[in-house]
């Protein structure tokens, strides 16, 4: 019999009281998903799909059920915050790959908090009587960048508490909204389904798959999740389902509501317009509201994962290690929060935001896809099968051609400025970080 050990067996590890559960991780996915996409894509996905515009955003879903699920395998395989970069880092032999994608990713997502800052801007100044008034909008789309700043300095539990409150809110209004609006939609608006056809279904659903941007969020918060071996898969693909069912129900409700020609005219304000049939000014003010609370919680949870990326590159090497301090209390990345919100508050404010959208579009489809592709890579080290990883890069990477064909028909300019910024970035990577080329060179 082996001899016992008299040392005292170590402590179990404490568990710190701020890590965020299941339904604060799911909140964290839907926050971000369910944010000024729907609002500002909706229009644009029933021009090109017509009636089947909610076959449109299921398609979408679908693409994103498959790659959450790479994402999902991924996370539990590496447990880093890192996320995608990790993800990358791990299956790519050169690190400068990793170290792009990382910094597409961090543009990406500063792309995508303007476009939910500037939604909350147009929607809040409208409610307040102030129409489309510049100042009102700037200083409404830079002070809800403030607040949320704010709350991610405070801590984790804060955040991921402010963040299912805010999710709960605006789903609540959003099923209110489908479950009245479904009786008053007219048959006529929703047959033929088909009648832009088959192809309008397809662009359409690579119109509005920004919609579905944030569910990848989620791995980047694992070292803050309980049990990540339960909860990851799990808030990943719950997020995606709830997030599905919101956009199928709402879709369906704006084309049973109003004709594409009327969702063109109102833009951003379709699915307020949408209401009033049914639910008059009441109605109005109900989707604005939860416009505001969808755009906000969208940018709680970018803002919260986005941070953490730039943390887990700096420390890898990819970003000025200045990213990577965080404060010794609460391990909060401050830092890397505040320099984030600066630069978003500069885009949203100076920027061109339809060049923003449409980077922020092609980008995460092409992460998507690389993503896809590690996991096929890394099929043996997850022990998955592999074969919903090369689905998801197969319709990723169709979408994102699909996206690029439409961008050079109908806006060429916006394709030349993603190009000019895929460049930069490109540049700025092997010039700036710490691994860059040029170092080599004088050593």
């Amino acid at each position: 019999m082996a001899r016992a050990d008299s040392r005292p067996s170590p402590s179990p590890p404490t568990q710190r009281p701020d890590k965020l559960g299941l339904r604060e991780v799911v909140a964290m996915g839907v926050g971000g998903m369910v944010g000024g996409g729907i609002f500002s894509v909706l229009g644009l996905a029933i021009a090109e799909a017509g009636h089947a515009a909610p076959i449109a955003f299921a398609l979408g879903g679908v693409i994103a059920l498959v790659t959450g699920l790479s994402y999902a395998r991924l996370g539990l395989l590496f447990h880093s915050s890192g996320g995608s970069f990790t993800f990358l880092e791990h299956a790519f032999a050169n690190p400068n790959i990793a170290a792009i994608g990382g910094w597409l990713l961090l543009v990406g997502y500063v792309g995508t908090m303007a476009l939910y800052a500037f939604t909350f801007g147009i929607y809040g100044s409208a409610m307040l009587g102030g129409g489309s008034g510049p100042l009102l909008h700037h200083l409404l789309e830079s002070a809800i960048l403030l607040v949320f700043l704010g709350i991610n300095l405070h801590g984790v539990r804060t955040s991921g508490t402010t963040e299912l409150v805010i999710v709960a809110v605006k789903v609540a209004i959003l099923f209110l909204f489908a479950g009245i609006g479904l009786f008053y939609a007219r048959a006529d608006h929703l047959l033929p389904l088909f009648d832009r056809g088959y192809a309008g279904v397809v662009l359409g659903a690579t119109l509005i798959f920004v919609a579905y941007e944030g569910f990848e969020l989620i791995p980047n918060a694992i070292d803050d999740m309980e049990d990540p071996q339960r909860n990851l898969k799990r808030g990943i693909l719950w997020s995606i389902l709830v997030t599905i069912l919101v956009y199928l129900l709402v879709s369906t409700v704006a084309v049973g509501n109003l004709t594409p020609p009327e969702i063109a005219k109102y833009k951003e304000y379709a699915l307020a317009v949408a209401a009033r049939p049914f639910l008059g000014q009441t109605g109005f003010l109900l989707i604005g509201l939860a416009a505001l609370f969808s755009t906000a919680s969208a940018i709680n949870a970018t803002l919260f994962g986005t941070a953490r990326l730039g943390t887990i590159m700096a420390r890898d090497r990819a970003l000025p290690k200045i990213f990577g301090i965080m404060a010794r209390h609460d391990h909060v990345p401050w830092v890397s929060l505040t320099t984030i919100t600066i630069v978003t508050l500069l885009f949203v404010n100076f920027a061109d935001l339809t060049v923003i959208s449409s980077f922020a579009s092609s980008t995460f489809l092409l992460i998507f896809a690389i993503v896809n592709w590690s996991a096929w890579c890394l099929r043996r080290e997850t022990g998955g099968s592999g074969y919903a990883a090369l689905v998801g890069l197969f319709l990723s990477l169709a979408s994102w051609l699909a996206l690029m064909a439409y961008l050079w028909t109908n806006d060429p300019r916006n394709l030349y400025w993603i190009g000019v910024i895929y460049s930069a970035v490109v540049v700025a990577e092997l010039l700036f970080s710490e691994r860059r080329l040029l170092r080599r060179g004088f050593r």
